[in-house]
């Protein structure tokens, strides 16, 4: 009997906070096998080419996404985007690429499946609200605000409406918070809110794991954990 296929992954980024956990995760993880830990000073063309991966993940910083993703495309090898700041229309780009290509990954901006769930909720009250503000919530290190998971739960409140308008994003970076997100909805008489707490990077295993195995397979790149946990539907 022939062993399981394993999954090859390459991670850009291994030193960081989530480059260090998505590290030991797929080292412990059956069914994956870390192929290559790209750093900063490498050319990253070269490097995810030589490491023969089908998927590497992106988790440097908050800016980069877009540029090694597309490297990556260029390089034959499926990107899955940790990293803050990919927008919208970057992300069609990179679809588009993708597909010119006959490949495929996925941009993610949070991996938690609490989040995932938070934005079902927020989506649905979107539709029946007209006000709403988000507030995030995270440790002082943190360099970009507001967070890319915050600009993605009003992005999917907007298009719920189907109309314009803004929602206000209010950041906050202190000592004692790790990652937390508010969204408040208001009307006559009454407020509904919805929250979600992070205390580490352990919420992120599921999600990652599911989002390599979604972008190794997947037809160009679409946006958010909610395609690799079926629940939207991947576009064909």
């Amino acid at each position: 009997m022939s062993a399981p296929e394993t999954l090859a992954v390459a991670i850009v980024g291994p030193d960081g906070r989530m480059g260090s956990f998505a590290r030991r995760l797929i080292a412990e993880t059956p069914g994956f096998e870390l192929r290559a830990e790209i750093r900063r000073g490498e050319k990253l063309a070269d490097a995810v080419r030589k490491s023969r991966a089908t998927v590497a993940l992106d988790v440097t910083r908050a800016g980069l996404g877009f540029e090694h993703a597309a490297t990556m495309l260029a390089s034959g090898v499926r990107p899955l985007v940790g990293t803050s700041g990919v927008t919208p229309a970057e992300n069609a780009h990179l679809d588009a690429m993708a597909r010119e290509l006959g490949l495929g990954g996925l941009v993610v901006p949070n991996f938690s499946l609490g989040m995932c769930l938070l934005q079902r909720a927020a989506v649905e009250a979107a539709r029946h609200f007209s006000s709403a503000e988000i507030v995030e919530m995270h440790h002082a290190g943190k360099k970009d605000a507001p967070s890319g998971t915050s600009l993605d739960t009003a992005e999917r409140m907007r298009a719920a409406r189907g109309a314009g308008g803004e929602i206000p994003i209010h950041s906050v970076r202190l000592p004692g918070l790790y990652a937390h997100q508010i969204v408040t909805f208001g009307a006559a008489g009454e407020t509904y809110t919805l929250r979600h707490d992070m205390s580490d990077t352990n919420a992120f295993g599921p999600g990652i794991l599911r989002g390599l195995e979604h972008a190794s397979k997947a037809v160009g790149v679409g946006r958010g954990i909610q395609l690799a946990l079926g629940f939207e539907p991947a576009a064909d």
